[in-house]
């Protein structure tokens, strides 16, 4: 398969296309903010009409996973669903066919002056085009962050 991922400030699917709101960015912040991963994974021919499950995870620089605090204990930054995607008719036998997805965020409260990433993962496999990167901007001078309880 072969997907392009895309940060944004909001997307959404409509009629089979993406709508995409202030995308293309890779520096966030500081202030947390709502942000989207836009998603359009090609899926070839002979893997439509099979459930396929798709995981977005969000990495820190150090490809550990960003968690936040809940009452269960800390809990990983996870969007996990599935797909599976049809074969219309009429489509000529062969032709790969698209899978749009969007995944709206709510603010995140993310470490100023840091890098993140949004990994892609389809059955299990993963592939270096299947992430986006993204820095956050430093705290001005006489702020602090305040890390989430």
């Amino acid at each position: 398969m072969k997907a392009l991922l895309l940060l944004a400030d909001f997307a959404q699917v409509a009629d089979g296309k993406l709508n995409i709101i202030g995308g293309g960015w890779s520096v966030i912040g500081p202030m947390p903010v709502p942000s989207a991963v836009a998603v359009k994974i090609q899926v070839p021919w002979d893997q439509t009409n099979i459930k396929h499950t798709v995981v977005l995870e969000l990495k820190d620089e150090d490809g550990a996973p960003v968690t936040f605090p809940s009452p269960m204990g800390p809990q990983p930054v996870r969007i996990e669903g599935d797909l599976e995607v049809g074969r219309p008719p009429g489509v000529r036998p062969g032709t790969p066919l698209d899978a749009p997805m969007a995944v709206n965020v709510g603010p995140l409260p993310l470490p100023p002056d840091r890098r993140f990433t949004w990994v892609m993962t389809i059955d299990g496999q993963s592939h270096e085009d299947w992430q986006v990167a993204f820095s956050t901007r430093p705290l001005p001078p006489g702020l602090q962050f305040q890390v989430p309880e």
